[in-house]
Formats: C-alpha cells, sequence, structure tokens
C-alpha cells in the first residue's frame, strides 16, 4: 500500500503538470498530493484542525493519563498539523512519534489502555489502520465483554477517513461501516468544528474503545463556532445526533462533510418550496435512531447520504432500521439512499467526482423521492 500523506505545509508546486492533478494543489517534499487551498478563515472562525487541536489539547491538561502517538505527531506537529504545538508543550513522554508499523503502535495504544492510561491512537489515515485492525478489533472492541467487565479499554483512534482529493484508492476509502458494525466500539464522525472539539473530548473520558471518523478536506474548513464549543467543559453526548435545518417536507440523514452538501442541496430547494430536515448523524454507532425516527413521523420521506460504499453502507443501516420501527407506517415514498459508486475510488479528479455524492446527486434524489 503507498505511503504517503497531504500536508498543509514544506509544499511546492510539482515541477511538471500532471493532467490528473487537481488545478491549485500542490506536492508536498515526498512528492504527495497536498490540499487544495483552503478558504480565508474569517475572524473568530475555528476550523475543523484547530478543533481538534484544542480538544486533544485541553484533555491533556486536565488529565495526565492521556496521550498521542503515532506517525509524525510530535515534532512534526502531524502529518495534517491537527497535532501542532502539542509536542512542545506536553514533550516526549506525552506526544509520542512512532515507526511506520500500525499493528506495532496500535497494540502499544492498547495495551497502555489496559493499564489505565488513556492514549490517542492517531492513524495517518485510517486506510492504514487495516494494518492494526487485529488490535482495533479483537483487542480493544472485545476485551471489555470478554472479561465480564473487569477490563476497560479507554482508547480513541482517529485520523482522516474516506474520500480525499487525488489520492486514490488506497487513501479514500470510507471505514463508517466496517467500524460501525463492530460491537464494543463506539464510532463518531464529526462535520463541522463543533462537531470536532466536543467529540474528540468525549471520546477521550469515554471508558470505550471510539473511532473517530475525521475528513481530510475538512481539515482546513472553517466554522463559526459558539460561545459554548470554547468552553474547557464543552462536550457533545456520543450517540445523540444533531438537526442542523429544520424541514417538513423530507428527511435527509448524513454524517461527515456530506453534511454539508446536504444542507446546500436543501438551501436550493428550499427556493422551489421544498424544505428539507437535515440531521447530522455525528456518532454511527450507537446510532440515534429515535432522532431520525421523529424526523421521518413528521416529514413522511427519508433520503440518506453518505461517501461510502453503497452494499452493507450506514444509509443500508438507517433504511433498515426505519422499516423495522414505528417510522414505516408513516412513509408516503420508498427511503432513497445517495451513496459513494460501487467502485474503488478512481485517481482521475473527473472519474472522482462521479464517485462521490455531490449536491446535484442530493437534489435528485430528493426529488424521486418526493415525484417532483
Amino acid at each position: 500500500m503507498a505511503r504517503g500523506v497531504p500536508v498543509g505545509e514544506n509544499c511546492t508546486s510539482p515541477s511538471a503538470p500532471d493532467p490528473g492533478f487537481p488545478p491549485g494543489a500542490t506536492l508536498s517534499k515526498l512528492g504527495v498530493l497536498c490540499p487544495l487551498p483552503y478558504p480565508t478563515v474569517v475572524k473568530g472562525d475555528v476550523t475543523v484542525r484547530d478543533a481538534i487541536n484544542q480538544g486533544m489539547d485541553e484533555e491533556l491538561e486536565r488529565d495526565e493519563r492521556v496521550f498521542l502517538l503515532g506517525e509524525e505527531v510530535a515534532q512534526y506537529d502531524g502529518a495534517y498539523k491537527v497535532s501542532r504545538g502539542l509536542w512542545k508543550k506536553y514533550g516526549d513522554k506525552r506526544i509520542i512519534d512512532t515507526p511506520i508499523s500500525e499493528m506495532g503502535f496500535a497494540g502499544i495504544a492498547v495495551g497502555a489502555a489496559m493499564a489505565g492510561l488513556r492514549p490517542i491512537c492517531e492513524f495517518m489515515t485510517f486506510n492504514f489502520s487495516m494494518q492494526a485492525i487485529d488490535q482495533v478489533i479483537n483487542s480493544a472492541a472485545k476485551t471489555y465483554y470478554m472479561s465480564a467487565g473487569l477490563q476497560p479499554v479507554p482508547i480513541v483512534f482517529r485520523g482522516p477517513n474516506g474520500a480525499s482529493a487525488g489520492v486514490a484508492a488506497q487513501h479514500s476509502q470510507c471505514f463508517a461501516a466496517w467500524y460501525g458494525h463492530c460491537p464494543g466500539l463506539k464510532v463518531v464522525s464529526p462535520w463541522n468544528a463543533e462537531d470536532a472539539k466536543g467529540l474528540i473530548k468525549s471520546a477521550i473520558r469515554d471508558n470505550n474503545p471510539v473511532v473517530m471518523l475525521e475528513n481530510e478536506l475538512m481539515y482546513g474548513v472553517a466554522f463559526e463556532f459558539p460561545a459554548e464549543a470554547q468552553s474547557k467543559d464543552f462536550l457533545i453526548p456520543i450517540g445523540k445526533a444533531k438537526i442542523e435545518r429544520q424541514g417538513t417536507h423530507i428527511t435527509v440523514v448524513s454524517h461527515s462533510r456530506p453534511v454539508g452538501h446536504c444542507l446546500e442541496a436543501a438551501t436550493v430547494l428550499s427556493k422551489e418550496g421544498v424544505e428539507c430536515e437535515v440531521i447530522n448523524l455525528r456518532t454511527i454507532r450507537p446510532m440515534d435512531i429515535e432522532t431520525i425516527e421523529a424526523s421521518v413521523m413528521k416529514t413522511n420521506h427519508l433520503v440518506t447520504v453518505e461517501g461510502g460504499w453503497p452494499q452493507f453502507g450506514v444509509g443500508a443501516e438507517i433504511c433498515a432500521r426505519i422499516m423495522e420501527g414505528p417510522a414505516f407506517n408513516f412513509l408516503d415514498a420508498p427511503a432513497v439512499r445517495v451513496t459513494g459508486a460501487d467502485v474503488p475510488m478512481p485517481y482521475a479528479k473527473i472519474l472522482e467526482d462521479n464517485s462521490v455524492p455531490q449536491v446535484k446527486d442530493i437534489i435528485f434524489a430528493i426529488k424521486k423521492t418526493l415525484n417532483i
């Protein structure tokens, strides 16, 4: 599997044009694709990157059992600069660079959690968590059950997940359904800066193993940061979704980056008289099915949106739960899923764009569901 990570800093222009290279992107010193230029941050807004950094910083300061380990998280400030400044503040014992061995450092982190510490284990991309799948599933997720509740494993596995820009199949997979399938894990998937800070803090404080699926393309995106989120006591409960936009005609459920696409689609459709209720899942497992059911009972229609593959996906689970529960009798039309294409992610930009949900795809699905 290819190695290399997009980094905002230390990037240089490619020496020659690449026909598949996204306009405005650059190459890192390793010759790896760097993110596209990020939008200008408005004063008072906070990027997703800085929100995660702030949340980890506050928990490192609050609890000396918390530490961060992973590839290049220390002196290099993290491949995506999410851990910027933490090594200088907390030193080698709590911000730890590791060799390129996910199985090795994930095992160290799980063992530390069993010994009473609270590790944050960063994967440079969740695609590389496949190298450590035995540690995540067999060692972390199952131990509390297998020990009859005697051995908790308070660990956070975090890093970028899902589609990025021009990094092809081995760096673009969404693992929400993979990890959401496994009992013993909690799985969170933030969209904006508020989500990112509140969920990372709750994940660190949780006594169960938590998988936090971030999105590389969202790291540099700035959001309004409410006053309550600036508090060191700010937490977002794991297992609770948020209604980002109220609506009456259709329920649209999503997580991570596609939440923004859903809100854009809702804005467009509002001008046509269609009011969408947009739900940001925030947590994949345990899923807040109650919030979704209540919304479907109100709107009588459902569309799910995700960047992952369609078969056995998050949307499929939501549709099944609605069918099995009380909200099914309130549906006026079959639920519709919008998903990533059922193919490994292509490298070419035009193919990549056609492999993940776009705003136009969501609008089409909503109109199809409403028969308009």
